[in-house]
């Protein structure tokens, strides 16, 4: 194996170091510089980065955290805003609102919302967007759920994953649009392949790059490989994330993150596009199992071309204490796991992943 091409990869290493520079999206433009912009020459998309994390709860009934929840994303922060854009699957609702799915005493129930006033932890730590198609986003019914997003809104974050939904986020002059997937009636359903591939197609005619969200997957300490075919949870159809992964991709996505089995899962390159199976649990309070792999964590950066095509990608490894609150890992446990189960689930993945959390392509 070797690396393609060492100007690509010097390129690449660049462009993750360029973003940790760049500024932070302060928001819309004067009106007087959109006309100036409007008469100026039209410019090609840039590169961009993009960080993704794990799973996020902001409190529960099993607890809220001290000042809304600053806590639980300090030692990620750097990281979030050292990218174009950053995002991470939102476990949870804000409140109140609506009644518990829990309500009627269900075994293996677990329902989590948080005092709205913690969204703003999300954005203050560098989030973008979150993806909202997931299993608790409706913990409380539609009142709950509307009430997350008026809690996220409130705080600027934006929020994806409803059926037909689209989120579109520029930055360098480049058009990223988000779509989340899930297998539940208030998402978008990753298993009706048709429907992924006219929403996939429909994004990428209206955007320069397309990141699909996904929230599949067995969840526990033994469900770090990914499996082919369907998965199932508490009863529940799970979804078979690899063939989403390739249909969505097949149909003109960049990047897919994913998010679900409570653990760390492996990377794949296919195609040219990267897909992150799972990133674990980012940060939580009282309300996710740590322990052994359980608390191993991370942060992806990943740097993509234009037109969505897979530069590098850097891996910031974290370790969550017995609250779910993670601080930097300096022995890099993510990082040696998902280098793992990278090589173990996808051998013919022309992946490199370094000592340092480096991710390159490579070819044979």
């Amino acid at each position: 194996m070797r690396l393609i091409g060492t100007t690509r990869t010097a390129v690449a290493v660049l462009l993750l170091v360029l973003a940790s520079l760049a500024p932070s999206w302060t928001g819309e433009t004067p009106v007087t510089a959109d006309a100036v912009a409007a008469a100026a020459p039209k410019r090609a998309p840039k590169p961009v980065s993009i960080a993704w994390g794990g799973d996020v709860t902001l409190g529960s009934s099993y607890g809220n955290p001290p000042d809304a929840g600053r806590p639980l994303l300090t030692a990620g922060t750097e990281v979030l805003k050292a990218a174009n854009l950053a995002a991470v699957n939102y476990e949870g609702t804000f409140g109140p609102g609506g009644a518990s799915k829990c309500a009627g005493g269900a075994k293996d129930c677990f329902a989590f919302q948080a005092p709205p006033g913690n969204a703003k932890t999300l954005r203050r730590a560098g989030v973008d967007i979150v993806n909202h198609a997931n299993n608790h986003a409706f913990d409380y019914g539609a009142l709950g759920w509307r009430s997350t997003r008026d809690a996220l809104s409130k705080a600027k974050v934006e929020a994806t994953g409803a059926p037909g939904e689209l989120k579109i986020l520029s930055r360098n002059g480049t058009r990223v649009a988000f779509l989340g997937f899930s297998t539940y009636a208030w998402t978008n359903a990753m298993g009706d392949d048709a429907a992924v591939a006219a929403r996939v197609k429909s994004a990428a005619e209206q955007a320069d790059i397309v990141v699909a969200f996904l929230h599949a997957g067995a969840e526990g300490a033994d469900k770090q490989h990914v499996p082919r075919g369907p998965e199932r949870a508490f009863g529940e159809f799970r979804g078979d994330s690899r063939h989403f992964a390739h249909t969505a991709i097949d149909a003109g996505a960049d990047l897919v993150l994913g998010s679900g089995p409570h653990v760390l899962r492996g990377l794949e390159l296919y195609k040219n596009r990267l897909v992150a199976y799972s990133l674990g649990n980012l940060a939580g309070w009282h309300n996710f199992g740590t322990g052994g792999r359980s608390s191993l964590s991370a942060i992806i950066t990943v740097a993509l071309g234009p037109a969505g095509r897979f530069y590098a990608a850097r891996i910031a490894s974290f370790k969550l204490d017995g609250a779910g609150v993670p601080h930097a890992d300096r022995g890099r446990g993510a990082v040696k796991l998902i280098k793992s189960l990278s090589r173990g689930d996808f051998p013919r993945s022309d992946l490199k992943i370094d000592r340092s959390g480096l991710v390159t392509a490579t070819e044979r």
